[in-house]
């Protein structure tokens, strides 16, 4: 039962996540950024993880708060689902296309956050999201799920594309590190990750 129920909340938000790492790539996002909605649909459906995200944040100011907590507590969500790790592939990485666009993203379920992010991107806003947030979004996920975490975009010139490939990429590397492999271990020389 690799599953997760994880509830956060701040003065500026209140955040509930369910995840299933085991599913099949069912979601209902609600988190009041439509843009971070549609790219959490991508991620739980590229992934195959069912996902159920409920925010309410203060965005009224903008999204930087619930963009930045929904990774932490996605982020809290894998950590927990994972447990000790015990027989999973623990590294994962994709090279995703969308379009001209073209996404590098590896990660490694260590128990040591770091994060590298490469991308910047053409225009500040997808619709009335920021841009930047994306990585907030990232860093986040790692600081939640305590991975190493490196994202390159590599190619692409719209901003939707290029942030969707990036998304898309993290789905499929995060799927490959996640997955079962046939053996009982937890798959590091220290014996705990």
């Amino acid at each position: 039962m690799r599953k997760a129920d994880i509830s956060r909340t701040t003065g500026e938000t209140d955040i509930n996540v369910s995840l299933d790492l085991d599913g099949i790539g069912k979601s209902e996002i609600a988190t009041g950024v439509g843009f971070l909605n549609h790219m959490l649909d991508s991620l739980a459906r590229h992934g195959r993880f069912d996902l159920t995200v409920k925010a309410v944040g203060d965005i009224d100011v903008d999204d930087h708060h619930t963009t930045e907590d929904v990774g932490i507590v996605l982020g809290e969500a894998f950590l927990q689902a994972l447990a000790d790790k015990r027989g999973i592939r623990r590294f994962g990485s994709a090279i995703i296309p969308m379009d001209e666009a073209l996404s590098l993203v590896a990660l490694d379920f260590s128990g040591r956050e770091y994060t590298v992010f490469d991308a910047s991107f053409n225009s500040e806003k997808v619709g009335t999201f920021d841009t930047e947030l994306v990585e907030e979004f990232f860093r986040g996920f790692a600081r939640g799920s305590k991975c190493n975490l490196h994202i390159r975009l590599l190619d692409g010139k719209n901003s939707h594309h290029c942030i969707e490939s990036i998304f898309k990429a993290f789905a499929k590397a995060a799927q490959m590190a996640v997955a079962l492999e046939d053996h009982d271990d937890i798959p590091s020389t220290k014996g705990v990750l």
